[in-house]
């Protein structure tokens, strides 16, 4: 006798729960520091990309430029981002991290490997090693082949 397929142990589902719930953590810790978790990921951008302009951060965190400048408002007003001319074009203002950046991103980064000790004790450094290694591959497959989440009907 087959056991009951439920949808909340399906794949898919559970990649959806552990990212919402991921998110939810991470808005929490975010906040504990007066931040938004998407204040975060322009931090982590910006210091893993130094010089970007608000339109290339747009298009890698997938929102509009304006929503990044109201971002980036707000975090140049706190002393963690600059924004500084293009060289070769005055209309561009490209992205670098501030002097009261580094002391949030010590934290985040504690925070991050906080989570990375948790997920091996609990999943195991080989699974979680594996995992990693599954979900880049999910991910590579999904970048590269659009037609895997064709339109239905």
């Amino acid at each position: 006798m087959q056991a009951e397929k439920k949808p909340e142990n399906e794949p898919l589902f559970l990649l959806y729960d552990v990212g919402r719930l991921m998110r939810t953590r991470a808005d929490q810790a975010a906040r504990s520091m007066g931040m938004t978790r998407a204040q975060w990921v322009i931090l982590l951008w910006v210091e893993m990309r130094p010089g970007l302009s608000q339109n290339e951060l747009a298009s890698l965190v997938e929102v509009e430029p304006i929503t990044v400048g109201r971002l980036v408002d707000r975090l140049e007003t706190r002393g963690m981002i600059e924004r500084r001319d293009d060289p070769k074009d005055r209309r561009i203002h490209r992205l670098h991290l501030a002097e009261d950046a580094r002391p949030v991103l010590d934290k985040i980064q504690a925070y991050r490997a906080s989570l990375n000790t948790q997920f091996t004790s609990i999943l195991g450094a080989d699974a979680l090693a594996q995992l990693t290694q599954s979900l880049a591959k999910l991910k590579a497959q999904i970048v590269d082949d659009s037609a895997l989440f064709h339109k239905f009907g």
